[in-house]
């Protein structure tokens, strides 16, 4: 991307910038498979996914995570 571009994405409004990062993150999250993943990462997914597979019912539903974040604040 050339000085020229990014300046006139920067001269773009706040609304436009948003619009255009959420145009763009989109992008990504359409290929995720695109997305390099460390070594490191993908063990800890797999622990992950190996300690929820041994025991499902430990997980706990995100709208309860976040309440008891929320209640912590």
């Amino acid at each position: 991307m050339s000085p020229a571009q990014i300046e006139e994405i920067l001269n773009l409004s706040v609304e436009e910038r948003i619009q255009l990062v959420e145009a763009i993150w989109d992008s990504i999250a359409d290929r995720p498979e695109s997305l390099p993943v460390t070594e490191a990462q993908r063990r800890e997914l797999d622990h992950r996914l190996s300690e929820h597979l041994s025991d499902p019912g430990a997980a706990r539903p995100w709208p309860e995570v976040r309440e008891s974040l929320k209640r912590k604040k």
